[in-house]
């Protein structure tokens, strides 16, 4: 993973919209079955030589529906942020 879509989740689309390497998908093809967006760990990169920071929470407006997540499968990550605020899914925009 990378980055995690909570269950506070609107379904509104402007991460979708927003995310350059399409790792975003909507409730309809969410893999586990919630009625959330999903982000695909194994090609999320964080925005990482795109944008600033991730572009996904940036144009969400539900505040902490997007939270850091264990790097795993990601092709590129931020090296700035914590094991802990990953650990602990501290939001990405506060």
């Amino acid at each position: 993973m990378a980055v995690l879509i909570t269950d506070s989740c609107i379904c509104c689309s402007a991460c979708i919209d927003e995310c350059p390497v399409e790792a975003i998908v909507d409730e309809m093809d969410n893999p586990t079955g919630i009625e959330i967006y999903y982000v695909y760990g194994n090609k999320c990169v964080e925005c990482v030589e795109h944008n600033d920071e991730p572009a996904c929470a940036t144009a969400c407006p539900t505040e902490g529906c997007i939270v850091w997540d264990e790097v795993g499968d990601s092709p590129k990550h931020r090296e700035d942020i914590t094991e802990e605020d990953r650990k602990n899914h501290k939001p990405v925009i506060e």
